[in-house]
């Protein structure tokens, strides 16, 4: 009876609140990214540098940064309802604005005043999960919205050149102004959405019958109690955690190779050879498609053995060899190739850092340790960009920079496989001796 309760309530959870996450998700990453298709017209428009350019797309992470670990604590005093649909007003309105840069400070503003409008969405949403899915559940729970970020990828190359292309003089704006305008409405009404539908907690939720509303809540909070319950952490603890700082570094290596390959992405097609935008857009959707595959497999497989380090070795390791021999293929053809295998394993370890980074801590002290491990790990995304916008600024080739890329994604892959992600026996004080067993603790075989 235990079972049949528990089936049919995960699937009213997911069913309920992944299209909603899974839609922001995709004018999240739509609106981080979109400046990679601008800048085919807009950078020889407004005379924007290789390396104005990708500072441009580094800046949004110091905005980023500067308020991540504060904006996910408000979250956690506010309510993820109200706060993420804050969030979605306010970083709409700055994607929208975009479209009236006009030169390279008005560009680095605007991009700043993004990364800060958006800071806290994704550990918010990895917060706001941990009240709904149990540890077993959380990898898929975390791959259906992370996964939104590979199909922004692919659809967001056609659509944002097909707007570019056809919007091009309508009322006297570029096609790559409509562009931005149109894609960053979207996040606003989903905003506004948010506010209506969106259910803080199981116990609020009037679509769940009152035996799955005790089930779920039960068994969050057993979980709950298994990393402590409340008990309290100073910040100070919580950035004392040597598994925070390994998570951490893993991740930003990894986004130096994320960001700095696909904001990037359009350019280095177009590179390839004499290709018109919409054809450029449609062969920028092949990697992250192929990463839509990758999440999807690598999510089952993880959740399935209850392993997340080795998943995340295999992702990395495996991304660095494709994207290494991308730069040192004999020709163009062989080249993109490579490039699409990257994208097949490069998205997807993103759901299980996300995992991990959610079953370190519960309450304000999970909150506060997901947000600091998500501000560390975006210096990946300032670093990315940037450095392949100076090495193509100063070589005029993306070869150093595909390889640079490659040696972060090897250090990903060595922190993944040696890092440890159990608690210190000092963090279980609290806990009863009956729960410290390692078969009880989330994710124990990750050790």
């Amino acid at each position: 009876m235990t079972d049949a309760i528990e089936a049919e309530t995960m699937r009213k959870v997911y069913r309920r609140l992944m299209p909603l996450l899974f839609a922001m998700m995709f004018f999240n990453y739509l609106d981080r990214i979109n400046i990679g298709f601008a800048a085919l017209d807009m950078n020889k428009q407004l005379g924007f540098s290789p390396a104005v350019f990708g500072f441009a797309g580094s800046i949004f992470f110091f905005g980023y940064m500067l308020l991540e670990v504060p904006s996910n604590l408000l979250l956690h005093r506010v309510g993820a309802r109200r706060w993420i649909a804050r969030i979605l007003l306010t970083w709409g309105a700055v994607a929208a604005a975009t479209a009236f840069v006009f030169n390279d400070s008005s560009f680095y503003i605007l991009r700043f005043l993004l990364g800060v409008m958006e800071a806290g969405f994704l550990p918010g949403v990895a917060v706001y999960l941990t009240k709904w899915f149990p540890v077993r559940y959380r990898a898929r729970a975390v791959g259906g919205y992370i996964i939104a970020g590979s199909f922004s990828a692919v659809l967001g190359g056609p659509i944002s050149t097909t707007l570019m292309t056809y919007g091009n003089g309508i009322l006297g704006l570029n096609g790559w102004q409509w562009m931005f305008i149109l894609e960053g409405v979207p996040a606003m009404l989903l905003g506004l959405l948010t506010l209506r539908i969106m259910t803080e907690r199981p116990a609020e939720a009037a679509w769940l019958r009152p035996e799955q509303k005790q089930w779920l809540e039960s068994t969050l909070e057993a979980e709950r109690e298994a990393l402590g319950g409340q008990t309290h952490f100073s910040f100070l603890r919580v950035a004392g955690d040597i598994r925070v700082w390994s998570l951490a570094c893993l991740f930003g290596c990894a986004l130096v190779g994320i960001y700095g390959l696909f904001l990037w992405l359009p350019q280095i097609v177009k590179s390839l050879g004499h290709l018109s935008n919409i054809e450029v857009g449609f062969l920028s959707a092949v990697p992250p498609l192929l990463g839509v595959l990758g999440t999807f497999l690598i999510s089952r497989s993880s959740d399935r053995t209850g392993d997340r380090k080795k998943h995340l070795a295999f992702v990395y390791g495996m991304s660095a060899l494709a994207i290494a021999g991308s730069a040192y293929a004999p020709n163009p053809v062989i080249a993109y190739i490579l490039l699409c295998v990257t994208g097949l394993f490069i998205y997807a370890g993103n759901p299980l850092f996300w995992s991990l980074a959610s079953s370190f801590r519960s309450g304000a002290a999970g909150a506060a340790t997901i947000a600091l491990i998500n501000t560390v790990a975006q210096v990946g995304g300032l670093v990315g960009p940037w450095s392949i916008g100076l090495v193509r600024n100063a070589t005029g080739k993306f070869d150093l920079a595909l390889l640079t890329i490659a040696a972060f994604l090897v250090i990903a892959t060595i922190i993944a496989l040696v890092m440890r992600v159990t608690p210190r026996e000092s963090d279980l004080d609290s806990v009863p001796p009956s729960d410290t067993h390692p078969e009880n603790l989330p994710i124990s075989r990750n050790t």
